[in-house]
């Protein structure tokens, strides 16, 4: 017998219990199964408002990327044109000959058309060295120059006493002479030694030179700074306020000129010397090159420092001494 709603008559009331639990379960889990499918469907929207997101910040980033690369590429092609600076460093054994030349290196890393020149004052290229350069990243030559043992520094002879670095630059110049030779090879040669610190400021400064350009050199000369002097009214150098030997013609440090490579090229007999006087070595040079009033002041009118004398402190090796007397070194087999 079926009751007027269709459903099955429940005469015994646990049966009717239990199927009362029954659908009751059911509704639960049918309650659960749509909360569930509630939360997918959330979360996917969540996911989809994320990735659209994502999606438009990799467009914002795209569109960078493109605006970038085409500056990158300006710049690049710019400075494809620019003249290359050959900067000659003469180097030589010591304690810090390592660290002098690492920290140069990586600052030469980010000046564009750079070429390096380093001349060791040796027999034969040493291992350091040439482990430098080639782990550098930097387009160099690598060159070997001895100084004369007439003209080498005594034990203990102070450094001023003798000219250093003289047969070291004059072979540098000696190749750039038999290798970029040509009319079309347009660049500018530095004097760069590995005491000093170069802002990458002074490698644009040096680019636009026709025959010798000069600037200010930091910490050197006894004086905060050497510079040039110039004539407020021809823009001409007319003289340096150095206290060093003053009387000298080109009263400048070695960091603080650069020459135009073809100028010098039409300059073939222009070097340093070894019978000149201490400080006269860049004096003896320009003036084979250029008067006075063909300076070409560079760094904002000689009005800014773009490179300083610093020098690396002589490491105290007192005790590496005594380990030396012993037969031991704190160096075994490993470079510093």
């Amino acid at each position: 017998m079926v009751n007027h709603l269709g459903a099955p008559p429940f005469t015994d009331m646990t049966i009717r219990r239990k199927f009362i639990s029954v659908c009751i379960l059911n509704y639960v889990e049918y309650g659960s199964v749509v909360q569930t499918l509630i939360d997918i469907q959330s979360e996917l929207k969540s996911q989809y408002h994320q990735t659209e997101d994502v999606t438009n910040q990799l467009k914002i980033l795209l569109n960078n990327f493109r605006n970038n690369f085409e500056i990158i590429e300006n710049i690049t092609s710019c400075c494809l044109n620019w003249p290359i600076i050959y900067a000659i460093t003469p180097t030589y054994k010591r304690p810090v000959q390592k660290a002098e030349l690492t920290r140069l290196s990586y600052a030469f890393r980010l000046v564009p058309n750079f070429h390096w020149i380093i001349v060791e004052d040796s027999e034969k290229p040493t291992k350091l060295v040439t482990n430098l350069l080639r782990t550098s990243m930097l387009n160099y030559t690598h060159l070997i120059a001895p100084t004369p043992a007439s003209w080498k520094r005594k034990l203990r002879e102070p450094k001023w006493k003798k000219p250093r670095g003289v047969s070291q630059r004059n072979t540098a110049l000696k190749w750039l002479r038999l290798n970029r030779n040509k009319p079309t090879d347009r660049g500018v040669v530095y004097f760069a030694d590995d005491d000093n610190t170069y802002s990458l400021q002074l490698f644009t400064e040096m680019r636009s030179i026709r025959k010798v350009g000069v600037w200010p050199v930091g910490l050197v000369g006894g004086l905060m700074v050497e510079r040039p002097i110039i004539s407020a009214s021809s823009g001409k150098v007319i003289g340096w306020n150095s206290h060093w030997r003053p009387e000298r013609k080109f009263p400048i440090d070695m960091a603080g000129f650069a020459i135009n490579l073809q100028f010098l090229i039409s300059k073939p007999q222009a070097e340093f010397s070894f019978n000149v006087e201490r400080g006269f070595q860049e004096t003896t040079l320009l003036s084979q090159l250029v008067g006075l009033e063909e300076l070409e002041p560079r760094a904002d009118n000689c009005t800014k420092v773009y490179v300083w004398h610093t020098r690396t402190e002589e490491p105290n090796l007192n005790d590496e001494k005594a380990l030396k007397k012993l037969g031991q070194r704190s160096d075994e087999n490993i470079e510093v």
